[in-house]
């Protein structure tokens, strides 16, 4: 699945939320340098981000689609996974992981991090939680329940709690700690909201994983079913995000 929001590069990119500021500033301000190294960058959403606050930005994808869009809005990318790709002699001040570091093996990705950090760069692995109003999350999970019926994702609640992906990111923190090689992981977490139209939020919803692989009919079943839901509620609705992280410093000084 990791490969498949390569079919909607531009709809991802146009549609995804940036991360806080204050995440940014966050990272950077605990380290030395400015060269940074995007972990599954996909199209640059973070990369530029970090572009903009003066950082060197080199990313590593593994879908092509999302490298060549990344690429094309101004982000020098390389193909491969995280665990196949070759550094060679290159070390960073930070790497970063944004709403990718599950599709990388936690032990080989905390090492392989820990590989090209120099000492006292930073590994940031952060992303959004988030879970619209049950008015919009319980239509949606019943007609993704009744046209994807064998999904593994079909079985899950209407909304998940957020202490699940907080247990998520501490996992993150001890694979970190286990490597030996940082300083004690730390877990942030960022607090905002966002408002969608019907149109905005069905414009993102086909960029989310649950809904890459569908078929065409499947998914138009499912944003009607999604888009009454929210003209119910006047044709918006304000959504409550928080922004998760585990990061640590490698070990040593500069």
């Amino acid at each position: 699945m990791a490969t498949s929001f390569g079919v909607h590069a531009q709809r991802y990119d146009q549609a995804r939320p940036a991360y806080p500021d204050a995440l940014v500033a966050r990272i950077l301000a605990g380290i030395s340098g400015s060269d940074v190294l995007d972990v599954g960058c996909g199209t640059g959403l973070a990369a530029r981000q970090f572009q903009s606050a003066g950082c060197t930005v080199l990313g590593v994808e593994p879908d092509a689609r999302m490298a060549d869009f990344a690429r094309a809005r101004g982000l020098r990318v390389e193909v491969a996974t995280f665990e196949a790709w070759e550094p060679g002699d290159r070390m960073f001040d930070a790497v970063i992981a944004a709403q990718s570091w599950h599709w990388v093996d936690p032990v080989a990705g905390a090492a392989k991090a820990a590989g090209v950090l120099r000492p006292g760069g930073r590994l940031a692995i952060f992303g959004h939680v988030y879970e619209p109003p049950a008015e919009v999350a319980e239509p949606f999970a019943a007609a993704y329940r009744r046209v994807a019926p064998d999904s593994p994702l079909s079985g899950q609640p209407a909304r998940r709690p957020l202490e699940l992906y907080e247990a998520g990111y501490g996992k993150f923190a001890d694979r970190i700690r286990e490597t030996q090689q940082f300083g004690d992981p730390e877990q942030w977490r960022f607090d905002w909201q966002q408002s969608y139209t019907r149109d905005q939020w069905l414009e993102l919803l086909p960029t989310t994983g649950g809904l890459t692989r569908l078929r065409p009919d499947q998914l138009v079943e499912i944003l009607d079913a999604t888009g009454s839901a929210i003209d119910s509620l006047g044709g918006s609705f304000t959504m409550d995000y928080t922004t998760l992280a585990a990061t640590a410093v490698r070990a040593g000084t500069f």
